[in-house]
């Protein structure tokens, strides 16, 4: 079986979808099936098997990201044809989406879309000129009409899914969070770590590792911090990551007397020298409310880190169970006092770390490759679904 993917985002950007798309492409050519993905040009990119870049040009509210021009996919058409692929699977909304339906359309092959990102909480903070209302509107028509134009949508969770059908969309949907390769995850090392970055080894650290914006909450963690320092001074948050926060970010810290207590690291390459940034960690904290799964707590646990996090959209799911975390409530003085408990409690931290080693094997790539793998199989041999990309991106609905 071959599978072409399409994003409008992937390495050397790393977020969620990036990490998300690398996982499976791998474990499904690990299980047979040849993967290709279209993804934009990046400048300092590194070659992948398998990835075709297309030339792109940058975005100007947010210069991380890139976007790809549209003609120069459907330039490749006559070659994408000679690769007979069996299905498209698109990752992203922009570009990516409407490419993607156009090949499909033209491939006469099922088309799927994964469903990664909760838009209607993160438009605001890139457009706040305009009303939240407006904001919230735009979203979900967009959500419908595009989750309409394909065959089956892939949400990472429960919550998502809820949200979704909360819209009106009535498109089938499949749960297929994205897995963790466990052997990838080599135990970190704290003192390496510490000796990196000046950093005493018998100072409590917190650790926060992912994209530093606006609707990952971090400012409500600082705020928790700033108050848990008021018990435990020599206190020391780290937050691993870049974004379009940290500058505001930093300036909150030094304004709540965080200066000496906060480190902002910027990004840090997969492999050791994340693995020891969590490992350095006697708890990693989390607050975000728009994660449509929360892979970050997932990977602390394999790490044998213990968590401290709301339980919110995505994360309900992986906190459900209660298994390796602390789930606090949504507001500072919880969060405070169990940041507080487990940092003053060494044999609470063993034993959420062990705990959380055990839970996240029910997440594997293994078991969620699977799944995936069962519907790309199920769709292919579907014959009245080729037509059907083709009558809905006609219609419009």
């Amino acid at each position: 079986m071959r599978i072409l993917m399409v994003s409008d985002v992937y390495y050397p950007r790393i977020n969620g979808v990036s990490t998300s798309i690398r996982t499976f492409k791998t474990t499904l050519e690990e299980h047979g099936l040849q993967v290709d993905l279209l993804a934009p040009q990046y400048p300092n990119e590194t070659e992948e098997a398998g990835v075709i870049r297309i030339p792109s040009r940058y975005l100007p509210l947010d210069p991380e990201d890139r976007m790809m021009r549209y003609r120069e996919i459907i330039r490749r058409l006559p070659a994408l044809k000679q690769k007979a692929y069996d299905l498209i699977h698109i990752h992203t909304p922009f570009v990516a989406h409407y490419a993607g339906i156009r090949l499909a359309r033209s491939l006469g092959i099922p088309v799927i879309e994964s469903y990664h990102t909760y838009f209607e909480e993160y438009l605001h903070h890139y457009a706040p000129f305009l009303p939240r209302r407006m904001l919230r509107y735009i979203a979900r028509r967009f959500s419908r009409r595009q989750c309409q134009a394909v065959d089956r949508v892939i949400v990472p969770s429960t919550a998502m899914r809820d949200v979704l059908q909360g819209y009106g969309i009535r498109a089938a949907m499949e749960i297929i969070p994205t897995g963790l390769s466990l052997h990838e995850f080599q135990p970190g090392d704290r003192l390496e770590f510490c000796r990196q970055h000046d950093i005493d080894p018998d100072r409590p650290i917190l650790v926060h590792i992912g994209r530093v914006a606006f609707e990952k909450n971090i400012d409500f963690l600082l705020d928790c911090v700033a108050e848990a320092v008021q018990q435990i001074p020599g206190l020391l948050f780290i937050i691993a990551g870049e974004g379009p926060a940290r500058q505001h970010l930093e300036q909150r810290a030094r304004e709540l007397g965080l200066a000496e207590n906060t480190l902002f690291l910027g990004y840090l390459r997969r492999g050791k020298p994340l693995w020891n940034c969590y490992s350095a960690a006697n708890a990693f904290i989390f607050a975000s409310h728009t994660e449509t799964q929360g892979l970050v707590l997932l990977e602390a646990m394999a790490l044998g880190v213990p968590v401290i996090s709301t339980a919110a959209m995505g994360t309900l799911d992986i906190l459900a169970p209660r298994k390796g975390a602390l789930v606090a409530a949504a507001e500072g003085s919880d969060f405070t006092r169990k940041i507080v408990m487990l940092l003053q409690t060494p044999a609470l931290q063993r034993r959420l770390g062990e705990e959380g080693r055990l839970y996240v094997r029910q997440w594997t790539t293994e078991v969620m490759t699977r799944k995936l793998t069962d519907l790309y199989r199920t769709l292919c041999r579907l014959p009245d679904q080729a037509g059907k990309p083709d009558t809905q991106t006609a219609t419009g609905n």
